[in-house]
């Protein structure tokens, strides 16, 4: 499917929608009851693949894996939905696993490589930046690939940013002070607008469709 045509809407035993950017390849797909976005990123030039969130059925995403090179997998936080399918995953294919230290305890598996806040990851010949965004859980990381010439700005976030909002923080005003802190100064403040996001559950966004609000967000405190 040409990037054209990408839309990111996706369910949950569907078809994967996949875009092809100059560089790199995205496919997305819904996974489990919850409807966890699975995001499988191949190197076009080394065909060396980066999987985002081993959500759940792991048959899924073996099917979208196909005969990848699956090198890594980068877990964005560590509630439960987001990593079930993690150790066959990585059993299959032996990828390292990727994850904040301040989560990895709630993984179901060992972390290989632990990330920071402005660690890299790479897949084939791209790079990946790691950026922590606290407040949805103590480890939550989002991912941006910024792709050469037209290619754009790409940002994976996990739970910590939808369309309409920052992800739930339980309530908690220091956790939602938190994360819309990160959000806004981490992502915000650097992306362009035309920076497409691709989150945890349902329809991608754009840095410039929900920029507007995020007033709006910190005086709602969700």
């Amino acid at each position: 499917m040409s990037t054209a045509k990408y839309t990111g809407d996706v369910e949950v035993g569907g078809p994967a929608d996949v875009r092809e950017l100059p560089g790199l390849t995205i496919s997305k797909v819904a996974v489990s009851e919850m409807a966890n976005n699975a995001y499988l990123l191949r190197c076009t030039a080394t065909g060396e693949a980066l999987l985002v969130d081993a959500a759940a059925e792991p048959e899924t995403l073996q099917a979208l894996i196909g005969g990848t090179a699956l090198r890594t997998v980068v877990t964005t936080h560590g509630h439960w939905d987001h990593h079930r399918a993690l150790p066959e995953v990585v059993a299959a294919t032996g990828a390292v696993t990727v994850a904040h230290p301040a989560d990895s305890a709630d993984l179901p598996v060992p972390v290989q490589r632990p990330v920071e806040h402005g660690d890299t990851v790479t897949v084939g010949e791209q790079t990946l930046e790691v950026v922590h965004l606290r407040g949805h859980t103590p480890g939550s990381i989002a991912l941006v690939w910024r792709g050469r010439g037209d290619a754009g700005v790409h940002v994976f976030t996990g739970d910590s940013l939808f369309p309409g909002g920052v992800g739930n923080t339980q309530q908690d005003a220091d956790r939602f002070a938190s994360l819309i802190d990160d959000v806004e100064q981490r992502l915000f403040a650097v992306l362009p607008d035309e920076a497409w996001v691709y989150p945890g559950h349902g329809k991608d966004t754009t840095i410039g469709a929900e920029r507007p609000h995020l007033a709006e967000w910190r005086d709602r405190g969700w």
